[in-house]
């Protein structure tokens, strides 16, 4: 199960590189839970689907340096180039720790500093 929840992420991670925030959506159940460590908390895919819309106007660049996945776990360590408000480019790493139900994203739990 382990590696079919890798592939799930792998596959979400292409539609956030092209754009496709809907098409990264179907892989998260309804009530998906986005808790950004020390910022905020996103509850089901409606918060989530209005928090994309505003935060990924452009796609993000990211690479994913390691993915470790562990039973109903995947962990994705790696860094993200995306614009701020004024159009510049920031970069942050991340480790983001994903919880899978249902061969779908139902959880996460987000570690962003920026570099």
């Amino acid at each position: 199960m382990s590696e079919y929840n890798k592939s799930i992420l792998e596959k979400a991670n292409q539609a956030i590189k092209q754009g496709d925030n809907e098409g990264f959506l179907t892989f998260c159940t309804d009530d998906t839970t986005w808790n950004f460590i020390g910022d905020k908390v996103l509850s089901g895919k409606q918060e989530v689907r209005e928090w994309m819309k505003e935060g990924y106007k452009e796609p993000p660049r990211f690479t994913v340096s390691d993915m470790i996945a562990e039973a109903d776990h995947v962990i994705a360590i790696g860094t993200i180039q995306q614009q701020n408000e004024d159009g510049e480019d920031e970069t942050y790493r991340y480790c983001d720790v994903w919880k899978f139900r249902d061969g779908l994203m139902c959880g996460l739990e987000a570690f962003v500093i920026k570099s």
